[in-house]
């Protein structure tokens, strides 16, 4: 498994002149290794876990992506999750810092699985992503989703796929016995 290697993606595969259209191969039952793999990190507000401020926080966020030419000119990756029905959490995967912005690193195991549907779904690809961290022998530490394009591009495409990235919990070696 590569180091902070992500899927491929063709960004030129656009018909909106927004989101390119998604190809989910390659994408499920993927295993993701990161190790201070750069993002930077955005918060939305939100009402009853509906966000009111999405679009004007991406637009910025991305704006300043583009400036600092931190963009990953073979695809994107933006981690989304809510913190409370109030506040959502987005980490948005860059090559180079980007000023005027909050920069963090995740290190880490993750696992992937695609979801196609209407993103009322969300909560139960959450309980699913949490059975595929179990089924591989892992806890889920925290589950992000991966919302591969706007719902504009989506309706579009006629295709709204979501992908499900699951944060494993590290595994624990065996414990040795003290008799050899």
């Amino acid at each position: 498994m590569e180091t902070n290697t992500l899927p491929k993606m063709d960004m030129l595969a656009t018909e909106t002149g927004c989101c390119p259209r998604f190809n989910p191969q390659g994408w499920d039952g993927r295993h993701l290794h990161f190790e201070d793999k750069l993002f930077v990190r955005a918060t939305t507000r939100a009402i009853l876990h509906v966000p009111i401020d999405m679009g004007s926080v991406f637009t910025r966020v991305q704006q300043h992506i583009e400036d600092a030419g931190a963009q990953d000119p073979e695809g994107y990756l933006v981690l989304s999750r809510d913190l409370s029905a109030t506040e959502g959490e987005h980490y948005f995967a860059v090559t180079t810092p980007v000023p005027d912005e909050e920069m963090v690193t995740l290190s880490g195991d993750y696992i992937t699985r695609v979801f196609e549907g209407p993103y009322r779904h969300a909560k139960d690809w959450v309980h699913d992503m949490d059975v595929a961290a179990r089924a591989a022998g892992r806890r889920a530490k925290t589950v992000y989703m991966f919302y591969t394009t706007c719902p504009k591009c989506a309706r579009h495409y006629h295709e709204n796929y979501i992908v499900g990235v699951a944060e494993l919990e590290p595994q624990h070696p065996e414990p040795r016995s003290a008799n050899p």
